[in-house]
């Protein structure tokens, strides 16, 4: 900016400054306060992928269409060497595109598209023309990845086992729903997952290579000599798995999926020929517990995320680095008290990236692969995603005050913007400020926790509390945003929001998230009910007699253990997917290697554990109103649960109400559903905290 010398300019450029000023005030005092509809029509960001040359970054945005009752996918692309450049939509078509993927010309993405009816790999130019379909395949593409060489895909399809080739699938699919009976037969567990019941297929890996139309040929089933899903259900993805660098072989997590899936955590790396001619090879079969996301540095080597524990999905995960020339593996990152969420490597490929949570932020670090030592690039936020260019870092960064945009991390400065995909919204919402706190908790202990004023916060006067659980439990609310527990939708509502990240959450210590598990209704409990205290002591504008406590999945269990054993704390409860009865829990959830962790054992094996802090057993202590909601494609936990927790609360006489949901699962995911769940928890909260 240069700096200007003639004082007519100067009185000129004041005037407009003031002017400006004015504007901006008014502008604020015309604000409205953020809302659920605002939280469900707001637009997406994710998946950048940066081109090899390190010109471009192509990435998915998600819309909501209201009217459909659903969200739709497109590819957007920006140029990173125009400073002045706007991102712009690449993909219009009225179906799904998403998973943009570069060719090594950086002229080209592949990607993923269900405008053929069904979901295939489809490619377009950046020199202009319609898209291009690459496969046509009679199975729907679930993930696809690249080679190196561009030469191949490797992508995923879920097949029966038995069958020689796709059309045997796609026509078993096809007989099941033409045929009039319809009866499951299992004989092992998991007969269903997540939101889905088992129906005897699996994802394969499967490899083909690009004719000079740039088709994809008759694919080659890569992963189907093993039992196993790849990549695993029911979120796993391209991060799974890796094409080695000279484009011949892939490496990919999976395990088996025999007797033991249901209680087993021991996923292994497997190597195998692109051909699909030979057998995988187990790489880590040392390891009993988790091995996964493998990527290559420049030299050939191989790193991955291990788990160290079989049977605890929250251990530490850690990064293991195997010789290219020797084909010794060695622990790296073994002495860093953090586990890695997302690996992957610089542009260079000299040095490793990763995220982790780190004391109530999702960041990112660069690792040394010589030292482990790891050095943060960006501070705090939430790093939901990341993609290394030549120019720099490309992160999906949020916070609790924002959606996530694309940013460039570069050097030590602050990440310079790249997107403001939300700008126009945002600017119009009167958003709610937020600050980290921290106390002494269980034992003395240090806990970290969040408060958010509501918006158009007011000084000297007091606020309602909604004072909000998170799940998981071994998961961190922390400073980043949330599509369906988000506290701007409270505190725009007029509420002060306390969260707090108590013993078992990640991001203090391995030795922090473990103190949870045997002790659900212990240390957490402790740190909720200090916490809230020390919230009260610090912030003077938070009304401790009118508080209302929620949670879902875990932090539905801890309503339910809140109502019977602090019950008068409440003016009300918020109870999403809430564990009703520990030793029903185990027998009707999907995933055993969860409770039998968190309880020591199955429950025939360690009654006691499961009966330590079971809220079943102290139902006649609670007089708490209670909001109870829950899913029916919710196999995680049950819906039988939340009918339990209603059944006891209506038979005890007590002001409930039970909001159920046919065509959900753990989570809500319909934009109608969305809001009608916000409305009813506000309604429910304002009932008995403002009227």
């Amino acid at each position: 900016m240069h700096r200007r010398r003639n004082f007519s300019r100067l009185v000129a450029a004041s005037t407009t400054f003031v002017a400006l000023l004015a504007t901006l005030v008014a502008t604020a005092d015309t604000k409205t306060p953020f809302t659920a509809r605002d939280l469900v029509t707001l637009q997406r960001v994710s998946d950048p992928q940066t081109s090899p040359d390190g010109r471009y970054v192509a990435f998915t945005v998600r819309a909501t269409d209201l009217e459909a009752n659903r969200g739709r996918t497109d590819i957007w692309l920006l140029d990173l060497t125009d400073r002045d450049a706007t991102p712009r939509q690449l993909s219009r078509d009225a179906a799904n595109d998403s998973d943009p993927r570069w060719a090594p010309d950086s002229r080209n993405i592949w990607f993923l598209s269900t405008r053929s009816g069904s979901s295939q790999v489809w490619r377009l130019s950046l020199d202009g023309g319609e898209a291009v379909q690459i496969t046509d395949l009679p199975l729907d593409v679930g993930s696809f990845k690249p080679a190196p060489d561009g030469a191949s895909l490797a992508f995923s399809l879920e097949v029966f086992g038995d069958c020689a080739d796709l059309p045997c699938s796609s026509d078993r699919l096809d007989a099941a729903k033409k045929n009039q009976a319809t009866g499951l037969l299992y004989d092992q567990l998991l007969v269903r997952h997540w939101d889905t019941w088992r129906d005897g297929t699996r994802s394969n890996l499967f490899t083909a290579r690009l004719g000079a139309d740039g088709r994809a040929a008759p694919p080659v089933n890569g992963s189907g000599k093993l039992q196993a899903n790849v990549p695993s259900k029911p979120f796993g993805g391209d991060g799974e798995y890796s094409w080695t660098p000279d484009s011949q072989r892939l490496i990919f997590s999976a395990r088996l999926a025999d007797a033991k899936e249901a209680w087993s955590t021991n996923f292994d790396l497997y190597e195998v020929a692109a051909t699909g001619l030979s057998a995988p090879i187990n790489l880590t079969t040392d390891n009993l517990a988790w091995d996964t996301q493998p990527v290559f540095l420049a030299n050939g080597d191989l790193a991955w995320l291990a788990m160290q524990r079989p049977g605890f999905e929250a251990d530490r995960f850690h990064v293991m680095l195997r010789d290219s020339r020797t084909g010794t593996s060695r622990a790296l990152t073994d002495k860093w008290d953090r586990s890695i969420a997302q690996l992957g490597v610089s542009a260079d490929g000299r040095s490793l990236l990763a995220t982790t949570d780190d004391i109530g932020q999702l960041t990112l670090f660069r690792i040394d692969p010589k030292t482990g030592v790891p050095t943060r690039l960006v501070k705090d936020g939430q790093v939901t995603g990341f993609s290394p260019g030549k120019r720099g870092v490309v992160i999906n960064w949020a916070s609790l005050g924002a959606p996530s945009d694309l940013f460039l991390v570069s050097s030590a400065a602050a990440p310079q913007r790249l997107t403001s995909i939300n700008a126009a919204l945002l600017a119009a919402r009167s958003m709610g400020s937020y600050e980290q706190f921290s106390f002494a908790g269980w034992n003395d202990e240090t806990v970290h926790g969040y408060v958010m004023k509501p918006s158009g916060f007011k000084p000297g006067e007091k606020y309602p509390i909604a004072f909000i659980v998170h799940g998981g439990p071994q998961s961190s609310y922390a400073n980043g945003w949330s599509w369906r527990w988000n506290p701007q939708v409270y505190a725009g509502h007029g509420y002060g929001v306390v969260f707090i990240d108590f013993h078992g959450s990640p991001g203090y210590g391995q030795g922090f998230t473990d103190s949870i598990s045997g002790d659900w209704g212990g240390k957490p409990f402790e740190d909720l009910q200090k916490g809230l205290a020390a919230a009260l002591a610090k912030y003077d504008w938070l009304d401790g007699e009118r508080a209302c406590s929620l949670g879902a999945s875990y932090g539905g269990y801890m309503q339910n253990w809140i109502a019977g054993r602090w019950p008068d704390r409440f003016k009300c409860i918020v109870n999403h997917d809430g564990i009703f009865d520990n030793r029903m829990m185990y027998y009707a959830t999907e995933e055993l290697w969860f409770p039998e962790w968190e309880h020591g054992g199955p429950h025939f094996d360690q009654p006691a554990a499961y009966e330590k802090h079971n809220p079943v057993n102290h139902v006649l202590q609670w007089r708490t109103p209670m909001l109870v909601i829950h899913g029916a494609r919710d196999y995680r936990v049950p819906d039988t649960q939340s009918l339990a927790t209603f059944t006891a609360l209506q038979r005890r006489g007590i002001d409930s109400k039970l909001l159920y949901f046919p065509d959900e699962n753990h989570w809500v995911l319909k934009p109608a559903n969305s809001i009608q769940w916000h409305d009813t928890v506000l309604d429910w909260l304002d009932r008995y905290l403002k009227n």
